[in-house]
Parts: C-alpha cells; structure tokens; sequence
C-alpha cells in the first residue's frame, strides 16, 4: 500500500518558517541597527568634512590677511612731476611672501581703481589680474570681501579684497590678494576619502557589535523556544530554566496555564471513567430486561437499547481520545514502544479468538525507536484496529513496521486476508457509529475511533487493498524527539 503520510509540522507551521527570514525578529533588528548606524555615520561624516573646509577656509584668509594689510599700508602717492599726473606705487617691496614673487607661485596681489594699469605681484607674470570692478564696487569702505576667480593657469582662486582711499589720490583703490584654492580643495577630498575610510570601518565594528549584541538579546528567546521544543516533545512538563526578567513573568504564567490543564485533563479522565461506570450497570440491567420482553415491543426495546449503548460508547471513547489527546501534549509519558504494545495486544487477541486459529504476526524493525504518543493512546488505538482485524480475517494477520527517518515517523502496517472495504465505502467506514456489516458483533466504533486517536496523536490512517486480499490499514505516528 502507498500511504500518503503527512510532512512533519502543520500547514501554518510551514507558511511560518517559510516566512521567518523576511519576519524574522533577529533580521529586523540587525537592518535596523544598520540604517541608523549608516545614517549617523553620513551625518557625522558630512559634518567632519564640512568643518574641515570650513578650517581650511579660515586658514586661507588668515594667510592672506597679512599681505593684505601690508598692502593697504604700503601704498604711496608721489607727486605729480612738471604737468604729469601724480603715481601711485608702494612704499616697499610688497609682500615678504616668496610665492607672490614667484611666477604663477599660487599667491598673488594687485592694487587698481578704475582708470590707471593696476600695479601688480611678479607672480602673475605675463597674465592680467581679473576684472572685477563690479565685484569691488560692492565693498565698503574699510570692509574686506571675499570673492571666487580664476588664476592664470586656470586654477580656481579666492580673493580677499579691501577698498582703500588715499588723500592724494581723488579715486577709491581696490586692493586685493588672491590664493591657489586648488591645494585646499585636494586637501578637503583627501580628507574626506580618508573620513569615509574610517567611519566605514567604524560602521562595519559598530554593526558587528550590534550583531552580537542582537544575539545575545535574543538569546533568551531562544532558549525559550528550545524548553517549548522539549515540553512538545515530551521531554519536560513545564518550560524549565531561567530566564530574563521581561520573559520570566511570562514563562511562570505559562507554567500556571499548563499546571492547571493538566489538572483539568486528570479531572476530566476521572470523570469519563465515572460516567462509564455510572452507565454501565444500568444498561446492563435494562438489556437483561429487554432480552426477556416477547413480542415487537421486546424487539424494539433491544434495537433502542443498542443504539443507546452505541451511542454512550461512541461519546465515552471520543471524549476519552480527546482528553488523552489533550494530555499527550506535555510530560515525559509522552513516549511509548509501538513494538512491545502490537506483541502484548496480538498475543491477547490470539488468546480471545483462539477457536478462530487466526496466524497473526509482527515483521519489519525488531526495535524501532518509540512514538511521541502515550502508551495508553497507541494501546487503545491499535486495539480497535487489531481487533477489527481478528474480526474479519480468515486464517492470517500480519503487522509490519518501519520507520521513516528523513520524516521522522513510524509506519505501522496491518494486514488481513479478510474480505477488505470497497474503496467506496472506505470514507463510510472511518465514519462513528457506522457497521457495513450489521451480522457482525461490535458498535462500528473501531476504525473510527482509531482515526480519531491517530489523529489526536499527529499522525495519519489509511486505508488501502492488502497483498494478502484483504483490508490494509496504514498508520503513520511521530517519532519521539
């Protein structure tokens, strides 16, 4: 028979794992932690640089202040000679500075208003100084202005210019230096290179730090996930360990809410226990009566008392599975031998169908690993299956079991050589309450309630033809962790 057995895990436990990386705690966190660091780090960066430009700027004026002043206080008018106008020329050599001597050294000065040739530094060498009376105009008297232009080489300069008025002299004179900007340029970019270098290296530590950091916070979770795992598993009845204090009010809760469902199971099974005894008496004593009432009235007295019986079972055994169900959640019991309860339910069956002779059997795994299912659960569910079997089987019996590694499962395998189900009446026969063969002794609760086990336990039934003829029924339980 192929059995069609389920994955491990229910249809929204896989829809969640495979949604855990995109809704993973852990990855929000960490990109998280990345966009802040990466944005504070820009920020940061963006200030260093524009602080830097902003000292290197300074330092150019501050350079070019001297020079300035020397100009301004250099300058003399010499007196007209015969009918000539008067000259306008410096009291000294200019500047002490070599590179307003050198040509195109980087640092220039000129002095002009707006109708003699300017006087001017050698280092402008065979180039004019630029025009920019429009520029001077603007300038107050006394008031330095600073200006962008263009040197001889084509180099970006700054201009720290001051307008001047001399008594001999009937025009305003501008007087202005200029420096190479191109070197304070080179230096804000290297500086800069070398700022993204560090704060990338910086960024990486910090992200690196947060990453561990994120762990180690989330540890906690971790390890809650873990005594989850073991308390599902059946190895623990309660979440054990210790945990921090914004998880700990939440595991002791926990521990609470599981102490008093199982309680409530334990009362449950005692109650379903009374209620079988309480009922059991009383039908047995209206059956004793009904069995000697003659006549149409006697019969349907029995088929009404029948049904009832069926109907109390049926009730009993599921709230028997469910509440065993419910327990079989939690607790170390939660781990049975499937092998050990087929040998000691086969031999007990042999036994109450000795004169049927029935040749019933295990093969497969001597010793395969146990089920996640309480002892009581698989004994009671291949009970019904087992005794199904027996009922219907004409001369064998056959369970074979093997397990499924990679699906972390048991097989188990009952075969007869009986009559089988017609495939469409197999559905009908999973159904409580339902007999195909009313001739038969029994409630037709067997099969149904073993579906029902089976499921309750996680696992799947199934069933198909058998190679010996008769009926097949495959179940599929867990394996203990």
């Amino acid at each position: 028979m192929s059995g069609n057995p389920s994955s491990p895990g229910n249809p929204a436990q896989r829809e969640n794992a495979a949604l855990l990386p995109d809704g993973s705690l852990h990855r929000r966190l960490l990109l998280a932690a990345a966009a802040w660091i990466a944005l504070a780090l820009l920020v940061v960066g963006a200030l260093l640089v524009a602080l830097f430009r902003h000292h290197a700027g300074h330092e150019l004026a501050v350079r070019a202040a001297g020079p300035l002043d020397a100009l301004a206080a250099s300058l003399v008018v010499q007196p007209a000679a015969a009918a000539g106008p008067p000259v306008l020329r410096l009291a000294d050599d200019g500047p002490a500075d070599e590179a307003f001597r050198r040509p195109y050294g980087g640092a220039y000065w000129w002095v002009a208003d707006a109708a003699v040739q300017p006087l001017r530094s050698r280092s402008w060498w065979d180039t004019q100084p630029p025009a920019l009376a429009g520029a001077f105009s603007r300038l107050a008297d006394e008031q330095i202005g600073r200006f962008e232009a263009t040197g001889p080489q084509q180099q970006p300069l700054v201009v720290w210019a001051r307008r001047v008025e001399l008594a001999a002299w009937d025009r305003p004179l501008v007087v202005a230096v200029a420096l190479d900007a191109s070197r304070q340029q080179d230096m804000v970019s290297d500086f800069a290179r070398t700022v993204a270098l560090a704060l990338g290296v910086l960024a990486a530590a910090l992200w690196g730090a947060s990453r561990v950091q994120v762990q180690q916070g989330l540890a906690p979770l971790v390890r809650l996930q873990q005594a989850l795992s073991n308390l599902r598993g059946g190895h623990s009845r309660l979440l054990v360990g210790r945990f921090p204090a914004e998880l700990q009010p939440l595991v002791d809760d926990l521990n609470g809410l599981l102490q008093d469902n199982d309680r409530l199971v334990r009362q449950a099974r005692e109650q379903t226990g009374n209620l079988a005894h309480a009922l059991k008496t009383p039908l047995a004593v209206l059956g004793n009566a009904a069995a000697a009432w003659p006549g149409e009235g006697g019969e349907l007295l029995r088929s009404q008392l029948a049904q009832i019986q069926r109907q109390v079972d049926m009730q009993l055994v599921r709230a028997r599975a469910t509440v065993t169900g419910l327990g079989a959640g939690r607790g170390a019991e939660r781990r049975s031998d499937a092998a050990a309860v087929v040998d000691a339910l086969l031999r007990t069956l042999q036994r109450l169908h000795a004169e049927r002779a029935i040749d019933a059997y295990r093969q497969g795994e001597a010793t395969p690993p146990p089920v996640a299912v309480e002892a009581e659960v698989v004994h009671e569910l291949l009970g019904n299956v087992l005794d199904n079997g027996f009922r219907w089987a004409r001369n064998r019996l056959r369970v074979t079991l093997a397990t499924n590694a990679g699906a972390a499962c048991l097989h188990l395998c009952i075969d007869d050589d009986g009559p089988g189900i017609a495939p469409d009446l197999r559905a009908e026969a999973l159904q409580r309450g339902r007999r195909l063969d009313e001739t038969q002794p029994g409630s037709g609760l067997g099969l149904a309630i073993a579906d029902e086990l089976v499921r309750l336990a996680g696992g799947t039934l199934a069933l198909e033809t058998s190679p010996m003829g008769g009926l097949q029924v495959r179940i599929t339980l867990p394996l203990a962790r």
